[in-house]
């Protein structure tokens, strides 16, 4: 089962691999305090795609579509994480305060409709 979580949430035993897709590191959190199996950086948003969406919601369908282009160079890698997740609890963490409107939640719906 593939999940979606902020890093300033507490981990539980539930999220199992638990794989951070933000482009840079989650501020105010130390790495050594972080716990997480891997860093997908490579699967954030272009620089330019973040600034022009920055997290603005009136944005959110437009930005989906962009950012879908974008991801799909990254499919393998994302066929990874839904081969991990297919029995298995998965987690996409992220640091956005908006937990409806970010990266981790486009994610999940690709790898959900791949």
């Amino acid at each position: 089962m593939l999940k979606i979580k902020r890093v300033y949430d507490d981990e539980s035993q539930q999220d199992g691999k638990r794989y951070l897709v933000d482009g840079v590191w989650p501020r105010g959190v130390k790495k050594e305090d972080l716990n997480h199996d891997e860093w997908y950086k490579e699967l954030s948003p272009s620089s330019d795609l973040r600034k022009w969406f920055d997290h603005d919601a009136d944005k959110w369908d437009e930005f989906r579509k962009k950012y879908f282009k974008e991801l799909d160079a990254h499919k393998e890698l994302l066929k990874e994480i839904k081969k991990d997740s297919d029995g298995h609890n998965v987690t996409l963490l992220y640091g956005a305060k908006d937990e409806k409107h970010n990266q981790a939640v486009a994610i999940k719906e690709y790898i959900e409709k791949m």
